[in-house]
């Protein structure tokens, strides 16, 4: 018997199939069951005839509650009716495990129950269609920067000192002897290997300590970094644009009935083609000032409420360039036209997502570079393997960090990036 998955069906209609999986929500009307059956890929309906199959799969099905693991044989339906368009009428098969009183019900859960069940969560429909979202848009930068020559080397997680200020690292013992700390960025060492290998990415869990409890926050998230040799601001700014087309048409194209499932609005989504806008920090700073019940400050940083107001005056994401250098990190090179600006970009999502890119060219000067660390208050002595890349073959390069789980909220519509993550780590929790 051809053993298959659910959404692979469209390819055994009219024949006999056996899929593997468990019990979404089964409902019994005399002489008929009726099993909606997920196994990871979708959902279809199966059903089954008393009389048509064994009366001791027939029985056991009847108390067959939610999460039950079973195994059915049946006869593929095309059924316009049915989810997902096709319906199983089975002849056959087996029970793994009989489920009773699965702690997570159809029913209302308050969002701390079903975090601290989240190994459960992540087998509702809502969980499985973001899910694959995100796995859809891994698998899209992945084949993206494959396609444009990139190559991945990830920097490590242990690191022996900051690069975007100590207050947000968590510190780990190191054998008793150095201090280290969890990555905020794998940037300086994607730098060091642009050198090596000219256009390169890593992709990796990263972590900040900072404590926030936004709906934008995780302690632990994922980051693509890109890093490019002989790259301008310019460069990165395209290369971040044609990333988020190709990202959001590759989810549209492969992930259409999850993000039908989580009933978002395609036609936002749809709208995303290239040509952002791109606007200045100073030209941000005057429509903030200008705008009714804004409460920005001229020279502040933007926050989430500034980035809100920003982004609902366009359809597609806008980059926001040349922040002023005393809120913006050392590595950043000064703009030459305005030595109080740097040349830097912060793509905010529309919908008031938020910030989701942020990039820049680096400074490939050394005495520059030198005396940022020391306006910063680094140590060198933590610096100098960094420093060492403006010693030997510098060259200008750029590049940007793009947080995985505020793509992956933005796309799937989602309040929450706490549910774009696997297994989200926040400031209060850290379990399971």
């Amino acid at each position: 018997m051809t053993v298959t998955t659910i959404e692979r069906l469209a390819d055994h209609i009219g024949e006999t199939v056996t899929l593997r999986g468990w019990v979404h929500n089964r409902t019994s009307k005399g002489k008929l069951h009726f099993v909606m059956l997920r196994d990871g890929t979708g959902y279809v309906q199966c059903v089954l005839v008393k009389g048509g199959v064994g009366e001791e799969l027939f029985e056991q099905v009847s108390r067959a509650g939610q999460e039950s693991s079973l195994e059915l044989t049946g006869h593929v339906e095309a059924d316009e009716r049915a989810p997902g368009g096709f319906e199983i009428k089975v002849s056959d098969g087996r029970v793994y495990q009989l489920v009773e009183e699965y702690p997570i019900t159809p029913k209302e859960h308050g969002p701390d129950f079903l975090l601290s069940r989240r190994h459960l969560w992540l087998r509702s429909k809502r969980q499985w269609a973001i899910l694959r979202i995100r796995d859809a848009v891994i698998t899209s930068i992945r084949h993206f920067f494959d396609e444009r020559g990139f190559v991945c080397i990830d920097s490590p997680m242990f690191t022996p000192s900051a690069c975007e200020g100590t207050s947000t690292l968590f510190e780990v013992d190191y054998f008793g002897e150095d201090k280290a700390y969890l990555t905020q960025s794998g940037q300086l060492y994607a730098e060091a290997s642009a050198m090596a290998f000219g256009k390169v990415f890593c992709f990796g869990p990263t972590f900040r300590a900072e404590k926030s409890k936004t709906r934008r926050h995780l302690t632990e998230f994922w980051m693509l970094e890109p890093e490019v040799a002989f790259a301008t601001l310019e460069d990165i700014m395209q290369l971040a644009e044609d990333l988020i087309v190709r990202i959001v048409g590759d989810v549209l194209q492969r992930r259409r009935r999850e993000l039908e499932a989580l009933e978002r609005d395609l036609s936002l989504l749809e709208r995303i083609q290239g040509g952002f806008a791109r606007i200045t920090y100073d030209e941000a700073s005057k429509i903030l000032l200008e705008h009714p019940g804004s409460e920005f400050v001229a020279g502040d940083d933007f926050g989430a409420p500034d980035e809100s107001i920003l982004s609902g005056l366009h359809d597609q994401p806008v980059l926001i360039t040349h922040y002023p250098k005393d809120i913006k990190s050392f590595y950043m090179k000064e703009d030459p036209a305005n030595p109080s600006r740097v040349l830097c970009m912060d793509m905010i999502a529309p919908e008031g997502v938020g910030e989701i890119i942020g990039g820049s060219q680096r400074e490939e000067d050394l005495d520059t570079l030198l005396a940022s660390i020391a306006k910063h208050k680094l140590p060198k002595e933590d610096f100098e393997w960094y420093l060492d890349l403006r010693r030997f073959g510098s060259v200008p390069h750029s590049g940007f960090g793009l947080g995985l789980e505020r793509v992956v909220g933005w796309i799937a519509g989602i309040e929450h990036v706490r549910e774009a993550a696997p297994f989200p780590r926040l400031m209060s929790r850290i379990r399971p």
